[in-house]
């Protein structure tokens, strides 16, 4: 039994009854006019004549739907129909929030996230939860808690690196590895390309994240932010830093009191740690990312899962030849966010345990005994020269 169907035959009806009764009405009141002087009925009478018959039909339609249907399949559209309406509420409630989002764009600009090159996760709590609002935190006590944390992630253990050769699924899988540490603090899997299960409250959280944290809002933008990632990215930023003689090297003119204050940051970030990491040392921090959002982009339909694996099929060649295992991505991931952290004059060390955390849990595993996908996975070796795929 076709519901839709009688739906539709019983509204073909109501609309056939609705204009058979037009036609009577014409006509009874062109005979009443013809043997009566008195005026006809005022429009607001006719409505209301209408108004009663259309809701005695919408009666008689229900009465006989109640005939051909039980009560349990009556019962179970009324909750078809509140269900809808709920879904139509969401729906405006998602379009505001779009609106919102559109908003905030126009403010900040729709680069924001290729200029910043942001981070952002759904469930990362506030750098500043739990520290001490009197306490300043200052550079050089960030420099000192990188060190540190740096040199506790080198301490970790890690598989020794393995040859892929020419296996597309080991490199496949390497690729969806280099966005561990963010698909980790987000709970995403990582055991294939799509981040989540395909469902609507999830497909909105990921989309929120990044329109609102990157400025991507298409197909266009994640194209550009990815070649920004891959052909530059923060490796060249910090290369520009570094070289910088004066901080007011890099500014444009355009930077508000705290953005040139985030370039001072950045800049004596770079001038500090130049004579030990180069900018190859960013590679982690801009293959991590950039992994991440070629999984993001397709699992938001912006790109087709073949062209997210042929972007991480790229990344992971670079990874490979520009680091030598987990721990070193790990730390360059770490070392790239505190720069990104001090551009954007945010508090930092919070963040830092976080990533930091990430790393481990990938590393060593959690206490409840999931994580540990870096310690199962051993990095690729290092191609011997002229060794190509």
């Amino acid at each position: 039994m076709d519901v839709n169907e009688i739906m539709n035959r019983a509204k073909a009806a109501r609309a056939q009854a609705l204009e058979s009764l037009h036609k009577t009405e014409e006509k009874a009141e062109a005979l009443a006019d013809s043997f009566s002087p008195e005026p006809a009925a005022p429009a607001e009478e006719a409505a209301a004549r209408e108004a009663q018959q259309m809701a005695a039909n919408d009666q008689r339609q229900v009465e006989i739907l109640g005939q051909v249907f039980d009560s349990q399949t009556m019962e179970q559209m009324a909750a078809n129909q509140e269900q809808l309406q709920r879904m139509m509420e969401q729906r405006v409630a998602e379009a505001a929030c779009a609106s919102a989002d559109a908003m905030m764009d126009q403010l900040f600009g729709e680069d924001m996230g290729v200029l910043a090159a942001a981070l952002e996760t759904l469930a990362m709590d506030d750098d500043s939860e739990g520290a001490d609002p009197d306490e300043e935190e200052t550079d050089d006590a960030l420099y000192t808690l990188l060190d540190e944390t740096l040199a506790r992630l080198e301490t970790l253990p890690e598989p020794a690196p393995a040859e892929y050769g020419r296996d597309p699924a080991l490199w496949e899988r390497f690729g969806i590895l280099l966005s561990g540490i963010v698909s980790t603090l987000n709970d995403h899997s990582l055991e294939g390309l799509d981040v989540e299960e395909h469902i609507p409250v999830l497909e909105q959280q990921v989309l929120s994240v990044v329109r609102r944290s990157w400025g991507i809002d298409g197909r266009g933008g994640l194209l550009e932010t990815l070649r920004y990632l891959g052909q530059g990215g923060y490796a060249e930023r910090y290369r520009f830093y570094c070289e910088a003689e004066t901080p007011e090297e890099l500014m444009t003119g355009d930077e508000d009191e705290d953005g040139r204050e985030g370039v001072i940051r950045a800049w004596a970030f770079a001038r500090h740690y130049r004579e030990r990491y180069s900018p190859a040392f960013m590679a982690g921090w801009d293959m991590g990312r950039a992994a991440m959002l070629a999984r993001w982009g397709s699992y938001l339909g912006w790109i087709t899962p073949e062209e997210a694996q042929g972007i991480l099929w790229d990344l992971a060649q670079r990874a490979a030849r520009d680091l030598g295992g987990w721990r070193e991505f790990a730390q360059s991931y770490l070392f790239g966010g505190l720069m990104w952290k001090l551009l954007c004059n945010s508090p930092a060390a919070g963040y830092l345990g976080y990533l930091a955390d990430a790393a481990t849990a990938l590393l060593v595993g959690k206490a409840d005994g999931s994580g540990g996908q870096w310690r199962g996975f051993p990095w690729p070796a290092r191609r011997k020269l002229g060794f190509t795929l």
